[in-house]
């Protein structure tokens, strides 16, 4: 982790009614422009990095799959968050939030 990045590894709540400015490609995740987290809202103000987690390739599957989707975000205040999708839930057969906050990022 980075000098001054908190784990926090929660789930927040996305607001995808207003997502944020940022370039989508087909199959990916909307980023939420606002989220919900220890009650507080976000907002966020820019994406500043993005990339996927691949499963692990084995030898009984050579396919690799995306995991997540993660996000480095800038909000409004100008702190950076790490922010992460899960293509699946953490349960099967039991709904799981899809969106977390990684880590807060103090500058």
């Amino acid at each position: 982790m980075a000098e001054g990045e908190r784990l926090v590894s929660e789930a927040i709540e996305p607001d995808l009614s207003a997502p944020a400015d940022y370039p989508y490609r087909v199959g990916e995740p909307v980023v939420p422009g606002r989220f919900r987290w220890r009650g507080e809202e976000y907002v966020v103000a820019a994406v500043l990095d993005a990339w996927k987690e691949l499963s692990p390739a084995s030898r009984a599957m050579a396919d690799r799959y995306v995991r997540r989707h993660w996000y480095r975000v800038r909000i409004s205040d100008g702190t950076e968050m790490k922010l992460y999708v899960e293509r699946r839930g953490r349960v099967r057969g039991k709904a799981k939030p899809g969106w977390w906050l990684y880590s807060v990022i103090r500058k």
